[in-house]
């Protein structure tokens, strides 16, 4: 009960802060402007996921990435919540240098992709992005590759946390990725930005060294389940850890992911010199843990995604 009224009295803050922002950097004009392609935008978003028809989502898909593009070319849209957007992840890095916007376009019922652009926050307010492609599906092994400028293995982010190691800001992303229709996956990745301020995703800062069986470093970290299930996958302020559900097979058959359940313990991470160091369990009192926070929870189904308005399922 104490970790839900925390973050909702964060939740709070969060857009009271970035409301009054939002109120002395915009202009009426412009303000006004961003009012009406949010509009046109709240619609698009309805359609791209309740459309029954495949080529209706992909229209719909494409119709919001170019209005959102010119919205976000208006001058300190970097400010405008964009509320109204259903099924759309906006997430604020903690010292607001940047936000993430990721969403999901359904195909079928066996295929799908994560979509993604990142804003920076600029000194004029003029546009500075970088559109994300997910390259999930060329990529054999996604948890030991890095991901430089637009290539990305996508997620919808519901949360961010910052760390920083020898003056160099490391940003840890959680994700949920649909995945397929017997299993889900959920995404710890890490992002930092290069010399030429382009981002760049993953790094060999996921250590198993402590483990009791040590394995390599991995440029990101994943767990694959069966679909539905309720996984904790987050960083937990009180603890300073990312604390991880850990995984046992219902049927006796590790092999097949899609029976991957929760079995009440639970694995971590913590932050040290420049490494999540892998805890192979976490003595913790998590209880009522879901799929995310409820800030910012997204909620994914193969028929329908939408904003979960700060609820549980």
């Amino acid at each position: 009960m104490k970790q839900l009224v925390i973050q909702i009295f964060f939740f709070c803050i969060l857009s009271f802060s970035t409301n009054g922002i939002e109120a002395q950097l915009i202009s009426t004009a412009d303000l006004k402007k961003l009012q009406q392609k949010e509009d046109s935008l709240f619609l698009f978003t309805k359609n791209l996921l309740n459309d029954s028809a495949t080529s209706g989502r992909m229209r719909s898909d494409s119709q919001f990435v170019r209005t959102f593009v010119r919205s976000l070319q208006i001058k300190n849209s970097f400010y405008y919540p964009f509320d109204s957007l259903q099924g759309i992840s906006k997430i604020f890095s903690p010292d607001s240098a940047f936000k993430i916007f990721t969403w999901y376009l359904q195909y079928d019922d066996y295929y799908g992709r994560q979509r993604g652009f990142i804003q920076m926050r600029t000194k004029d307010g003029s546009l500075k992005g970088f559109p994300l492609r997910d390259n999930s599906e060329f990529t054999e092994s996604p948890n030991t590759i890095v991901c430089r400028d637009t290539s990305w293995i996508g997620a919808v982010y519901y949360n961010i946390i910052k760390t920083q190691h020898l003056n160099k800001n490391y940003y840890t992303l959680f994700g949920y990725d649909y995945h397929s229709v017997r299993s889900s996956k959920k995404w710890i990745d890490v992002l930092s930005f290069q010399a030429n301020g382009a981002p760049l995703f993953g790094g060999p800062v996921f250590s198993f060294q402590e483990d009791s069986l040590p394995t390599a470093d991995l440029q990101r970290y994943s767990v694959e389940f069966k679909k539905d299930a309720a996984v904790f996958v987050n960083y937990v302020p009180e603890l300073s850890k990312i604390i991880v559900a850990h995984l046992v097979s219902e049927t006796d058959e590790p092999q097949n992911a899609w029976t991957m359940i929760p079995d009440g313990d639970f694995e971590g991470f913590k932050w040290l010199n420049g490494k999540w160091i892998h805890i192979e369990k976490v003595i913790t009192d998590i209880e009522e843990v879901g799929d995310a926070p409820l800030t910012n929870q997204v909620v994914i189904d193969k028929k329908n995604m939408t904003k979960s308005d700060n609820r549980k399922k």
